[in-house]
């Protein structure tokens, strides 16, 4: 899979600011950040993202509950998105990835490491024989 388009949803002003400018710069990818659930609906279909950072713990609306609602609208059905979040134990990793998420970063990250750790949850879930791994940690 080629990324090329990212959106990063995240209600934490500075992660998103952190997150673009390294996505940016050493991802070398175009980002579209939003800081909500419903931004990041209203957007999601005509930005078209080969990839989507999803924070979990969002007011209002969720992480686990916008991968949802993503998932309804037709051209992000199969986007891959990886959820952002403090919360990595087994069995929170274990929920997300049963909701179809490719894995899962840890917070907090480390904003040189990110893009690689995308790359490497990417290129593990196109790998059939190897599970994607639960969390990555910065």
């Amino acid at each position: 899979m080629i990324i090329r388009k990212v959106l990063l949803v995240d209600d934490e002003p500075d992660i998103r600011e952190i997150a673009e400018l390294t996505l940016r710069n050493l991802g070398k990818w175009d980002v579209r950040s939003t800081a909500s659930a419903e931004e990041a609906l209203a957007v999601a279909e005509s930005y078209a993202p080969d990839l989507v950072l999803l924070d979990v713990m969002m007011p209002r609306i969720d992480g686990p509950t916008t991968l949802s609602l993503l998932r309804k609208l037709p051209a992000l059905a199969r986007t891959p998105v990886i959820f952002l979040t403090a919360r990595v134990s087994g069995d929170d990793a274990a929920s997300y990835l049963a909701l179809g998420a490719l894995g899962l970063i840890a917070k907090p990250f480390e904003p040189r490491a990110l893009p690689g750790h995308i790359r490497a949850l990417v290129a593990r879930s196109e790998r059939p024989s190897h599970p994607p791994p639960s969390a990555q940690r910065g």
